[in-house]
């Protein structure tokens, strides 16, 4: 004869948060057992790509007390926050903008000079 199963916490819809798998127990019984839901692991703002390196853990897994500062990071720029893509983006936006301003600076000049002969 089956065994008939009953949930051993109060929620008892079959949602994504009340996942159970049966296991028999030392003494032959089949009882639930509440599994966790899967991680998904860090994911970059930017881009949306996993952050590789890093563990796949639940967000709360994640805090000081329970993982160390080298599991929690990577080491480079933005290491943990930012996938490697979005950093060599940032970097290269930043330097076009400041090959920008040098561009600007010396198109000023230029038209001053300009400016300076037509006059003498």
């Amino acid at each position: 004869m089956v065994q008939l199963l009953t949930y051993r916490k109060r929620h008892s819809s079959a949602t994504k948060s009340n996942q159970h798998r049966v296991v028999k127990t030392p003494g032959g019984k089949l009882v639930y057992q509440t599994t966790k839901k899967r991680a998904s692991g860090r994911k970059c703002p930017i881009i949306g790509k996993r952050i590789q390196g890093i563990p796949h853990l639940r967000p709360t897994e994640y805090k000081r007390s329970r993982l160390s500062r080298n599991c929690r990071i990577v080491n480079r720029a933005y290491g943990g926050v930012l996938s490697r893509g979005a950093v060599g983006e940032r970097i290269i936006l930043a330097f076009l903008v400041e090959e920008q301003k040098i561009v600007k600076k010396v198109l000023k000049i230029q038209k001053a000079k300009e400016n300076q002969a037509a006059k003498s």
